[in-house]
């Protein structure tokens, strides 16, 4: 993990002679070190993630969306689709989301069965100190997917050393949104020895989801670790890419499919599952099971929950008794779609950082303590099937 993060301070290295812009702000609550992109074709044991914490504030800058190829994160209002193309299960049809094509992530699980070892699960989990973060439930809002149109300049991507095929894919041009992001700042300039630095951008008039981890600027590029190629058209099978595969995600998810924005909150409704985290001693080594592809560093015990475990909200829990409409709509979804483990670190629940939706998140009267109180036993383990051995060697799907 640590000789690609040098890989990619190697290559911004060069971006100083290449005019790469100044350095953006940095987000101190966004958590760093995570496991994404860990393993590679060399098949290495993952890194280890060292958490961080959630600001504690939604946040503050930017405007409403625009339409003319400049940066826009706004979620199921503003060039994410409809994936309800499908009956779904037995609990509802399909949820919305930026695919547009039906995908496990939003399925409705309300009533599918209960793992057989969900309470000692989440009996485990409790005892082993929760959600890392004191056993407070709390939310990381520094992720931003941006969402480009047919007039948003192309922009070069340059792949880091020690990134490789067949985890990451080959590309060499992106569409880069004018005024946009990475993960924690202001603007493309990212601390990748410091910092994740996720770079995630839906391209409707391709259907593909671009998503990067250790993105920053070099130039009028972007250089960065492994990039992912999603098609948003697409169903995936229940090992996503391929098995033992990674992607910007740890766990092998497209990380934009589970990252409810302010605009989605305000329209009364998130309509998939949401993306978590834990810290690695608390995720069960040496396994996952899908829909997840792939795992970072865990180093939890039997009793742990593996990468790629769903976690849904009891249907018993008092959603009333939330403080906000906004914590509701959350929890709400949580009992319908449920959360996935996706990576490690020490703020569980992630959310899209509100700097390009029209709606914020302090509007909303929704902060990253909102959800203080939810205890891992106050949730159960949906049905998990069998656990796959990590072995790293990734084999990817036609």
């Amino acid at each position: 993990m640590r000789l690609r993060v040098a890989s990619v301070l190697a290559c911004v290295a060069v971006a100083a002679a290449c005019g790469s812009g100044s350095q953006g702000t940095t987000n101190s609550g966004q958590m760093t070190g995570d496991d994404a992109a860990s393993s590679g074709s060399g098949g290495s044991s993952g890194g280890s993630s060292s958490g961080g914490s959630s600001s504690s504030s939604g946040g503050s800058s930017g405007g409403s969306s625009s339409s003319s190829g400049s940066a826009s994160s706004s979620g199921s209002s503003s060039g994410a689709s409809s994936s309800s193309g499908g009956d779904g299960g037995a609990c509802g049809p399909y949820g919305a989301g930026i695919f547009t094509a039906p995908n496990v992530w939003a399925k409705d699980v309300s009533c599918d069965p209960v793992d057989p070892n969900s309470a000692t699960i989440t009996a485990a989990l409790e005892a082993a100190g929760g959600w890392g973060t004191s056993d407070n439930f709390q939310i990381d809002n520094s992720l931003v997917v941006l969402h480009a149109d047919a007039s948003t300049p192309m922009a070069p991507f340059y792949q880091a050393s020690g990134y490789t095929t067949p985890d990451c894919d080959s590309f060499t041009m992106l569409p880069l949104p004018t005024g946009g992001a990475i993960e924690g700042q202001s603007n493309y300039t990212c601390d990748v020895g410091n910092n994740d630095c996720h770079l995630l951008i839906a391209y409707p008039p391709t259907h593909t989801l671009y998503e990067i981890y250790q993105a920053t600027s070099m130039g009028s590029g972007i250089v960065g670790g492994c990039g992912v190629l999603w098609d948003l058209s697409k169903t995936y099978p229940d090992n996503l890419r391929g098995d033992q595969c990674t992607s910007a995600d740890a766990a092998g998810f497209p990380m934009s499919a589970m990252l409810p924005d302010a605009d989605e909150v305000a329209s009364g409704a998130v309509t998939h599952a949401i993306r978590f985290a834990l810290p690695n001693p608390e995720i069960r080594a040496g396994v996952y099971v899908h829909p997840a592809s792939h795992a970072g560093g865990p180093s939890g015990g039997a009793d742990m929950p593996p990468y790629g475990v769903r976690m849904r909200l009891r249907a018993s829990y008092p959603v009333s008794s939330l403080p906000t409409g906004a914590a509701q709509v959350i929890a709400k979804a949580l009992q319908t779609y449920g959360m996935f483990l996706s990576d490690g670190g020490n703020v569980p629940l992630m959310v899209q950082n509100d700097q390009f939706t029209t709606n914020k998140w302090s509007s909303l009267n929704f902060d990253t303590h909102m959800l203080f109180g939810i205890k891992p036993t106050d949730f159960e383990i949906v049905d998990m099937g069998p656990t796959i051995t990590l072995t790293y060697n990734c084999v990817r799907n036609p």
